[in-house]
């Protein structure tokens, strides 16, 4: 694993909507591995790697990470805001900030009435987004000059291995997925398919970049690569692990959003038992991602689904296995280079 390109990618700042600086780090990324690159209306980015125009292979990972929105400026200089996707509010307690302003950059804390000064209604109850608020050091007349309604907040964290085999970062959902497509387009060689990788935007708000991108590709078949909830965690039966960090790349057969196409289901299992890669299988009732909005386009696109098991998903402690990471990518190249030699139909 290319871990320096992925910490790169990860460590790269672009909540849902405001993905400016993960689509201009992309574009002049993929300029040196693809034929074409576009940027469209929503700001999702579309490159192109021609094959042999036999069929349209699109790839669809989401380049947008939760985050936060300045949503009011107190007196003294707190900064209140509102969650941008699905944010436990247990997870911000204390963490590290970075307001994105017009001015550059400016680091805060995210704090809340402390302990000691609890009264008993206030202990017994988590902590909800409302009563959190964001600390700069700043006064009233000082923030006011900086920090507009509306800026951006990311979560301040590195890129951290760890373990055995083990990363851990922020926005590994979905920057993973966004480093495997960008290795696969790397090291895929001959395929009769033209690929279009898709980077959508606003996935975390209502998969809102793949809707308009699949209708601007129009592919005939499609490949969403995401990051998903692992469950194998202390006091959860095996039968609820859901996916297992380190088993490899899992298949996905079934989540919240998608039931997938079998016969992608059955391509992906061949391949990367002939190949040997390592691969798990996943089944779900929960979650959902850009899979959902790619199958449902127009009369309906066949679409498969890798997912990468990630512990502590939405969080600013995300953990993923490079060992799942380098599945994803193999498993990706071994379908574009096969896509168009299967017939996907019911």
């Amino acid at each position: 694993m290319d871990i320096e390109l992925f910490r790169k990618i990860a460590e790269l700042p672009g909540i849902s909507g405001r993905e400016e600086a993960v689509r201009a780090a992309l574009l002049k990324m993929l300029k040196t591995c693809t034929d074409e690159q576009r940027v469209d209306a929503m700001g999702n980015i579309i490159a192109v790697k021609k094959g042999k125009g036999v069929r349209k292979l699109m790839l669809a990972a989401h380049m947008d990470e939760i985050g936060l929105l300045v949503s009011h400026i107190e007196n003294n200089g707190f900064l209140r805001f509102v969650p941008v996707g699905g944010i436990d509010a247990r997870t911000l307690m204390s963490q590290r900030v970075v307001i994105h302003t017009s001015k550059g950059p400016i680091f805060g804390v995210i704090g809340t009435k402390p302990v000691h000064l609890l009264d008993a209604a206030e202990a017994s109850k988590a902590p909800g987004i409302k009563s959190l608020f964001i600390d700069t050091g700043l006064d009233g007349s000082e923030i006011n000059s900086i920090v507009s309604i509306g800026d951006p907040v990311t979560l301040d964290r590195t890129t951290v291995e760890f373990g055995s085999q083990m990363i851990n970062s922020k926005a590994i959902d979905d920057r993973a997925g966004v480093y495997v497509f960008i290795e696969a387009l790397k090291k895929v060689k001959k395929f009769d398919c033209d690929i279009y990788a898709v980077f959508s935007v606003q996935e975390e708000v209502g998969l809102r970049g793949a809707v308009t991108s699949t209708f601007g590709v129009d592919p005939d078949l499609a490949l969403v690569v995401d990051a998903t909830a692992a469950n194998d965690l202390p006091a959860t039966p095996p039968q609820e692990f859901n996916c297992r960090l380190g088993q490899g790349v899992a298949i996905t057969i079934m989540d919240g959003g998608s039931i997938i196409n079998p016969q992608i289901v059955k391509t992906l299992k061949k391949l990367a038992s002939d190949k040997n890669i390592k691969h798990q299988f996943k089944v779900s009732a929960r979650g959902s991602n850009d899979a959902a909005a790619v199958q449902k386009t127009k009369s309906g696109v066949p679409v498969g689904l890798l997912s990468i098991p990630t512990r502590y998903i939405h969080s600013s402690i995300e953990t993923a296995s490079k060992i799942d990471i380098d599945a994803a990518v193999d498993l990706t190249v071994a379908f574009i280079e096969n896509a168009c030699k299967y017939n996907f139909d019911y």
